[in-house]
């Protein structure tokens, strides 16, 4: 669905409506000097997703190279794949309990032949190098390992239950300034996180903002990552979200990691007004407003939140809050003065709104648009119930090296 068509649809289809139909923890996306390839909102399923009916097995001769893994054993068929809880145009996330750990996780399934037709085989082993990277970080989602078979790949994830920061903005509307302050204190915590290992994150929006069972933010989806950013390194692939796209991507002209402290800008402007700073249901009006249009702050802010939104909705990347000193220009904007940020990172803040999640199963903050759906039977099946075909070969050393299993002493 684009955005205009989503305007013809009617009233009916209200803005956080359109929002709530992006799929969560898999981005939909494309990248291009278009900028008709940025609009793009969902897609329908692929549908080799719904085959249920397994093909015949492939002979020894058809084997292929799944790349190497410290944890080679790794399969579908380990898992009981018990709810979806998300989707996209390469596959579903899906609710799973291990066999054998009894554990749940979060397992990402994606469709290689999907991701190939796309040419997204770059951001995909992008988002895998990241999370290897992340798994440490408090509010970056932790990958556990990643395994595949001949037609997909299997992310299995920390399992996070407390729902979109945009589900509860949607009911919401706003937030309180406190609340905002904390959850964009988090947020920043693990964008200064990416931003020290040289990563910038590109994509941050409400949707790839997950709440834990506690109320503690977790950063998700790091498909749209560009790694080995310099601290005055550039990159200008046009690539993002329509409403939080920064005056230079749209400029195409070369950016850097404050586009990162925009995106912070635009998701804070939205927990405190809710909707975008920039928002026109006209993406090419809005797109005007972000070059154009000056900031216009409504007085029912403090004046350290207004003097922080004006910092890092700086249209000008040169003169942004965070274009000197990067984290520690935001650390120490007087915005964030009540966080003690030591306590922040141990978590011993207590987060300002509590989930109420009961256990794992409690899918309360999943949309029942994802978990009233049947699981697919295919996503449980191993390589040996898969014809092995040319452009499933082509596929499977498309992601050679996909596979991994962390050190038993770093294992979450």
């Amino acid at each position: 669905m684009t955005v205009k068509a989503a305007e013809a649809s009617g009233p009916a289809l209200t803005y956080s409506k359109m929002r709530g139909m992006v799929a969560i923890l898999i981005g939909e996306r494309e990248e291009g000097p278009e900028v008709q390839s940025i609009l793009k909102i969902s897609q329908p399923q692929e549908p080799e997703l719904m085959n249920a009916n397994p093909s015949p097995p492939p002979s020894p001769s058809q084997q292929i190279n799944l790349g190497p893994s410290s944890n080679p054993h790794a399969k579908p068929s380990d898992f009981h794949f018990l709810k979806v809880i998300g989707k996209g145009s390469f596959g579903k996330v899906l609710l799973a309990r291990h066999k054998a750990e009894e554990q749940f996780y979060a397992v990402k399934v994606l469709q290689k032949k999907a991701i190939l037709k796309k040419k997204e085989e770059k951001h995909i082993m992008s988002e895998r190098n990241v999370l290897l990277k992340n798994v440490k970080h408090p509010f970056l989602v932790g990958l556990h390992f990643s395994f595949q078979t001949a037609d997909k790949l299997y992310f299995v994830l920390d399992y996070i239950n407390g729902g979109e920061l945009f589900y509860h903005l949607q009911r919401e509307r706003c937030f309180l300034e406190p609340r905002a302050r904390f959850y964009a204190a988090e947020i920043a915590s693990a964008l200064g996180y990416l931003h020290s290992l040289n990563i910038v994150y590109r994509d941050l929006k409400p949707e790839n903002i997950l709440l834990d069972s506690q109320g503690h933010i977790v950063l998700t989806d790091f498909g749209l990552c560009k790694e080995n950013i310099e601290h005055n390194g550039t990159t200008s692939t046009f690539c993002g979200t329509p409403e939080y796209l920064a005056p230079e991507v749209l400029h195409k002209q070369p950016y850097d990691r404050t586009v990162d402290w925009w995106c912070l800008g635009a998701v804070l402007y939205e927990m405190l007004y809710g909707l975008p700073p920039f928002y026109s249901r006209n993406t090419a009006e809005m797109y005007d407003n972000i070059l154009n249009k000056p900031l216009q702050l409504k007085p029912n802010i403090t004046n350290s939140a207004r003097h922080l939104l004006e910092g890092l909705l700086q249209k000008d990347r040169t003169k942004r809050l965070g274009a000197k000193e990067d984290f520690t220009e935001i650390k120490n904007h007087i915005f964030f003065s009540p966080i003690n940020w030591d306590d922040l990172i141990n978590k011993k803040i207590t987060p300002p709104f509590n989930p109420n999640v009961s256990g794992p199963s409690d899918l309360r903050h999943f949309d029942p648009e994802f978990t009233d759906e049947p699981v697919p039977n295919s996503i449980g099946q191993s390589p040996d119930s898969i014809l092995i075909t040319a452009s499933v070969k082509e596929a499977a050393e498309a992601f050679l090296g996909f596979s991994y299993a962390p050190p038993v002493d770093s294992f979450l």
